[in-house]
């Protein structure tokens, strides 16, 4: 994803997470615009980083960004609220 907007000459200030505990403290920490979530994260996936952003209380755009998201836990996904997935080959 970086690389991407990167070449579209965007320069995002991020932060990668990895656990649950380094995303609540990342959204305490705010400023942020919006959440890019990979779905098969190794501590946790995107359904639960999307229902973390809710307890937040914060109203950010939340997309999940997969390599192999089916097209039923996508919809389950955005009925949850997610505003949009990109599958991996197709960052574009």
């Amino acid at each position: 994803m970086l690389r991407g907007l990167r070449r579209a000459q965007f320069e995002p200030e991020y932060e990668r997470v990895d656990t649950e505990k380094e995303l609540v403290a990342s959204l305490e920490k705010g400023g942020w615009g919006i959440v890019l979530s990979g779905h098969g994260l190794p501590q946790f996936n995107s359904l639960q980083a999307l229902s973390m952003l809710h307890e937040s209380g914060q109203d950010l755009p939340f997309i999940i960004v997969s390599g192999s998201i089916g097209e039923d836990l996508a919809v389950a996904a955005m009925k949850s609220g997610a505003h949009d997935y990109i599958m991996k080959n197709n960052l574009a």
